[in-house]
């Protein structure tokens, strides 16, 4: 049971981690300390879809789950359910690629545009 709940928590982790990738320039607008974190969580993003490996988070939750009961298929909990259908859909690699270079083009807009209107 131990181990389930683990994989749970690192799925929600996991989950909240995408978030921040998306949505953290707007924190590291204000804050230096998430700048640097959340410059640094694309460029790991970049360098794990250019190379086409997992997430370690992936890795871990699969462990996770393999070590509570190896045939499990379903958590069994709604939310963890529905929350790893959005962390692992089903898009080719090379989409997941583009979507990724997007989404660190669009936050380096954020901060060079911050930096234009201080100035």
């Amino acid at each position: 049971m131990t181990y389930k709940i683990l994989a749970d928590i690192v799925v929600f982790s996991h989950f909240l981690w995408i978030v921040f990738l998306i949505f953290g320039a707007f924190f590291g607008r204000k804050n230096r300390l998430m700048k640097i974190i959340h410059i640094s969580g694309l460029a790991f993003a970049f360098v794990i879809q250019l190379f086409g490996w997992y997430c370690p988070l992936t890795h871990l939750e699969f462990w996770l789950r393999a070590k509570h009961n190896p045939a499990l298929t379903y958590s069994g909990s709604f939310i963890i359910h529905y929350l790893e259908k959005l962390i692992y859909m089903a898009i080719p690699s090379y989409l997941i690629l583009i979507l990724t270079i997007l989404l660190c083009g669009f936050n380096a807009w954020i901060y060079i545009r911050k930096k234009k209107l201080t100035t």
